[in-house]
This record gives C-alpha cells, sequence and structure tokens, in this order.
C-alpha cells in the first residue's frame, strides 16, 4: 500500500519515526513536507499537497502529521473526497476506518509517543471500512457514505 506521510515542523519528529516503521513494514511512502527539521513547511502547505496527490489517486492513504494533528486535519478535510480523522486513541484509529472510512489520519506530534504512532498508523492502515461491525451497521454506514458523498456533491458540483 503507498501511504503519502507529511509534517510540518512540529510533526516532524513523529513523522521520522512513521516513515521508518512504514518502509519497515513494507509500505510505499511519499514523503512531503518537511523533511529537514531546520526548514519546516508549514500545515496549510503540507496537507494540501497530500490531499491533491489522494485525489489524483497517487496513494491509497496519507498520515499527517503537526503539533496536535487538528491543523493538518482541518485543511485537508477541505478538499473534495477526502475524510481526514484526528485521533490520539488505538479505538479511534480503528473506528474511523471501520466506521467513516477516513482516508487521512492526523496526528500530533506534540501528543503522540513514536510507539503510540506506529501502533495507530497500522491500526489505520489495516483496518477496512465496515470490519467487525455487525451485518445492519455496515449496511447503514455504506447508505450513510452514499449521503456524504451527495452533500459532498452539492458543495463542490463539478465545473
Amino acid at each position: 500500500m503507498k501511504v503519502i506521510l507529511g509534517s510540518d515542523k512540529s510533526g516532524f519528529t513523529l513523522k521520522n519515526a512513521l516513515k521508518a516503521y512504514l518502509t519497515g513494514s513494507g509500505r510505499e511512502v511519499i514523503e512531503i513536507g518537511t523533511t529537514d527539521a531546520e526548514k519546516g513547511v508549514p500545515f496549510f502547505i503540507v496537507a494540501p499537497e497530500a490531499a491533491k496527490k489522494m485525489q489524483a489517486g497517487e496513494a491509497e492513504r496519507a498520515i499527517l502529521v503537526c503539533g496536535t494533528g487538528m491543523g493538518m486535519c482541518q485543511t485537508a478535510n477541505k478538499f473534495k473526497g477526502i475524510r481526514a480523522a484526528c485521533v490520539e486513541s488505538s479505538y479511534a484509529a480503528r473506528m474511523c476506518r471501520a466506521v467513516n472510512d477516513s482516508n487521512v489520519l492526523c496526528l500530533g506530534g506534540w501528543i503522540i509517543a513514536d510507539t503510540l504512532g506506529a501502533e495507530l498508523a497500522e491500526i489505520f492502515l489495516s483496518t477496512e471500512f465496515t470490519q467487525g461491525l455487525e451485518p445492519w451497521r455496515q449496511e447503514f454506514l455504506k447508505n450513510a457514505k452514499k449521503e456524504f458523498q451527495g452533500i459532498e456533491d452539492t458543495v463542490y458540483p463539478k465545473a
């Protein structure tokens, strides 16, 4: 699986730990954003770059790291087709995929330790939409996703 991995200066250390984990587990990483601790790229530049790459089909998922994860999340969610979630627990990492079919994981470099970050990334990348849920809930969520996409289409009509 190809994964876009980006950070600003505040998420740089966690991003590097995630990069080592992801490549070590056989995933292909497309690194964007801050690559030098002295030359940070702001979250409001990194998140749109990731979102546009996702829209272009360059990767299936993305993981974005800033200080709290919130700036990346808010910015990424401005783009059609992006369902970013700011996560701080393994439960939330699983549910953002199983229930919400999130395709962008946002983490806080000031909040999440390296080992927890790797755990959250693994859960996010290995959980599928509706995985482990009751059949009635799976059906409900698939229909809800269609409704959500309909709302998104009214906000972002075709040109």
